[in-house]
């Protein structure tokens, strides 16, 4: 993995080089991490077959997807966010004296630590389960469920990883590079429907992201709030125009969670219609984040971002198995997903999921925001932080998330963790990689 250092990012105006923060951002991104939960949760199915319980996805072909998934699907805004986000802290590391490695080696204690417990409690958990009798087959629903959603980790880690390479490229050739990324994820689409071959659209699981977060660093320099308002409206209305024609003709399902595996081009243009309606709502979202509860919620998942989205999917199962387990001991019958008794519980059902979920993030808040180790100066250690980082997560999500594989994956991550901090004098265990030695700024 190649990473090149850019030279100091002097040029882009921000709000950190004026000693704030962007809170309209912070907000949208907590609004973001929220509709996550929110889709996860209204997607999950449980019902009792012959007195077993059997989990689902309560959205599988239902009409109601559709508009959710026009409502719900945030991941394009969130890694134009991660662009924003990422570029002007890389200004603002490279402004203290800090380079590439020490923004990288930051970035995968951010991501890789939170997960690190919370794959090792999973791994614990699932052990308990096989040896308290629970079938197999069950135990093995609940290690897929839960390692679905882990795909965001290893592609942000992959993109942060890569940013201060794109931000090299973009501050040459920055048009160049977003056409070459969206050339390259229209390729990509077009080879998959020619050839049939599905797998070929896991390589948007690059081009796509990452031609997300280079439109972010268009947000992040002022390039596109240099555009009169009327050219944004006008690019976000046919960027929506030409979904709909896609939807309209069969190119592309109206349903928006169908483009997520493998990633398509049309989570581009689900990207540019975000955009362009952030850049021209920035001053109201900055009024509405200063009022005192999105404060407040903004504050408070910002803290927690990752830990929140490692978390939800294990709450949710949690919640699952109760709902089952009451339904199975009191003889009960369960709503059948999609009928008028199953949608008036979905407003208390997504109140407890975000309520459940804010709860246990909390006690490990400190394992996200504690300052990472100093960075090694090292960079192949780097590059191998970042594959044995990718590593642990793609296992499991190839084979599934077990006792077994997720220790494999904890010990993978341990040594990405390790990697990425400089050299420890002396003996070095594993909890160490966790522990916080000789901190300093974090990017």
């Amino acid at each position: 993995m190649a990473i090149v250092q850019a030279p100091p990012v002097r040029d882009i105006p921000s709000a950190e080089a004026r000693g704030t923060r962007d809170t309209g951002i912070d907000l949208v991104r907590s609004l973001c991490v929220i509709g996550v939960v929110l889709l996860h949760a209204i997607m999950v199915g449980v019902s009792v077959v012959d007195g077993r319980p059997v989990f689902d996805n309560a959205s599988t072909g239902t009409w109601w997807i559709v508009p959710v998934s026009w409502a719900l699907q945030v991941m394009p805004l969130f890694f134009v966010i991660g662009g924003f986000s990422g570029l002007l802290a890389y200004r603002s590391a490279v402004a203290r004296g800090d380079d590439a490695r020490s923004f990288i080696a930051g970035r995968v204690h951010r991501l890789l630590r939170p997960a690190v417990v919370t794959i090792a409690v999973i791994g614990v958990a699932l052990w308990a389960l096989t040896l308290s009798g629970v079938p197999a087959d069950l135990i093995a629903v609940a290690g897929y469920r839960y390692g679905q959603p882990l795909w965001f980790l290893a592609v942000f880690l992959l993109c942060q990883a890569l940013l201060p390479a794109l931000v090299h490229l973009h501050r040459s050739r920055p048009l160049l590079i977003l056409a070459v990324l969206v050339a390259a994820a229209a390729a990509v689409d077009a080879a998959r429907a020619i050839s049939g071959v599905d797998a070929l659209g896991f390589l948007n699981l690059a081009f796509v992201w990452l031609a997300l977060q280079q439109i972010g660093f268009f947000l992040a320099d002022g390039s596109i709030d240099s555009v009169p308002r009327r050219t944004r409206a006008r690019i976000g209305v046919g960027a929506a125009l030409t979904l709909l024609l896609g939807f309209a003709t069969g190119l592309c399902s109206p349903d928006l969670i169908a483009h997520i595996n493998p990633p398509t081009s049309a989570l581009i243009l689900v990207g540019i219609v975000h955009t362009c309606a952030l850049s021209l709502n920035r001053a109201r979202l900055s009024a509405l984040s200063a009022r005192p509860l999105a404060a407040v919620v903004s504050g408070f998942i910002g803290r927690r971002t990752m830990t929140i989205y490692l978390w939800h999917m294990p709450v949710l199962l949690a919640m699952a198995g109760v709902t089952a387990i009451v339904a199975i001991s009191d003889g009960s019958t369960l709503p059948v997903a999609g009928s008028a008794a199953w949608w008036a519980d979905r407003p208390l059902w997504l109140a407890t999921a975000l309520t459940l979920t804010a709860l246990v993030a909390v006690p490990f808040t400190r394992i996200e925001t504690r300052r990472p180790p100093m960075a090694t100066d090292a960079t192949r250690r780097i590059a191998l932080s970042v594959l044995s980082g990718l590593i642990g997560v793609v296992l499991l999500l190839v084979t599934g998330t077990t006792p077994v594989t997720a220790m494999i994956a904890v010990g993978l991550l341990v040594v990405a963790l390790r990697l990425a901090a400089a050299p420890l004098h002396g003996r070095w265990s594993p909890r160490s990689a966790l522990r916080n030695v000789r901190p300093r700024a974090r990017a």
